[in-house]
């Protein structure tokens, strides 16, 4: 019997449509839990809509929108919980879904944050984008997952319903101890949205606790809800913010040749996302060079008292996918 106190935390940002379609599979499938929805100063009816409704589920509202790193950093605070669940709006979980995750929590007390199977909602037989089977990172910063690489996803067949331990866990539905959250400073708010969970893994791991995912329980994502892949501010804010974690987490001795080969290897990148997707994607990687300046400073009060170098479980990802 698991007695860990859980609770389940949505936040939401005008996704009424969202919230329609999927809370009532979280309702359903989450006995054991407390709900929540923090909203990020939505414009729709997404309160009033909530309140009609699910009045089981408790409503907490953010002055202002602050994007996912700061919304679940002020909403997080008003909550009660030994366990949080960040789960996206655009997710469906699955009939049992939180008790393998809870019993890795219950079993290893060294484990800080889980991450369950996601799948594609759209292709159910595949993994998503988002997370995968779990985060790893390669020995030039890029993320990518077991069963993602890169926009390479595979067909799930069963290849990854092991319980093992990952660098990262995904944002889409991560689980968290509330204690690691705190003790972390929780999101780096700077990062506004995307790579805020790698960062925070990636200080977990850089004081010794450990991100599993377990096969044993499976979502669906429907990816893309808030910003989708075309979107040139994703772009901006996943070479921004990759730029400064990897900054902020990295031995100083790493970081030398490290930051000036990723900074001439996004020079490459923004002229192919800028043929392949229009100027604005070019564009959006000048920016986030120029923004990653910027933090420059904060980034560098923002480390942590210890940094790892034993980070990577793969070596030079991107030449291998584009070169093979």
């Amino acid at each position: 019997m698991n007695k860990l106190k859980l609770a389940i935390v949505i936040l939401n940002w005008n996704g009424k449509n969202w919230l329609e379609k999927f809370l009532p599979t979280v309702i359903h499938y989450s006995p054991n839990a407390e709900l929540f929805v923090i909203d990020n100063a939505s414009t729709d009816d997404s309160v009033q809509f909530i309140n009609a409704h699910f009045p089981t589920v408790k409503v907490i509202i953010n002055e202002r929108n602050f994007g996912f790193a700061g919304g679940y950093n002020e909403g997080l605070k008003q909550i009660d919980a030994e366990i949080y669940c960040l789960l996206n709006s655009d997710v469906e979980v699955t009939e049992n879904w939180t008790e393998p995750v809870l019993n890795l929590f219950n079993d290893h007390p060294d484990i800080a944050a889980v991450q369950p199977k996601i799948l594609d909602f759209n292709r159910r037989n595949y993994f998503e984008f988002a997370g995968a089977a779990g985060g790893l990172m390669d020995n030039l910063g890029y993320p990518y997952c077991r069963g993602r690489i890169f926009e390479n996803l595979e067909e799930d067949q069963g290849q990854y319903d092991d319980e093992t331990e990952i660098f990262w866990a995904s944002g889409a539905c991560l689980f968290i101890r509330s204690k690691e959250f705190w003790e972390q400073n929780g999101f780096d708010e700077r990062f506004f949205a995307h790579q805020e969970e790698i960062d925070l893994c990636w200080r977990l791991k850089n004081d010794g606790k450990k991100i599993f995912y377990t096969g044993k329980s499976r979502v669906y994502h429907v990816g893309g809800g808030t910003l989708t892949k075309q979107n040139p501010q994703k772009t901006y804010l996943n070479f921004r913010n990759n730029l400064s974690m990897m900054l902020k987490n990295l031995p100083f001795p790493d970081l030398i040749g490290l930051l000036f080969t990723r900074l001439s290897l996004d020079g490459i990148a923004g002229i192919y996302f800028g043929l392949k997707n229009g100027f604005p994607h070019l564009w959006a990687v000048v920016r986030a060079h120029f923004g990653f300046y910027a933090q420059v400073p904060e980034t560098l009060k923002r480390r942590g008292k210890n940094q790892r170098a034993d980070y990577y479980q793969s070596k030079w990802l991107i030449f291998k996918h584009f070169l093979h």
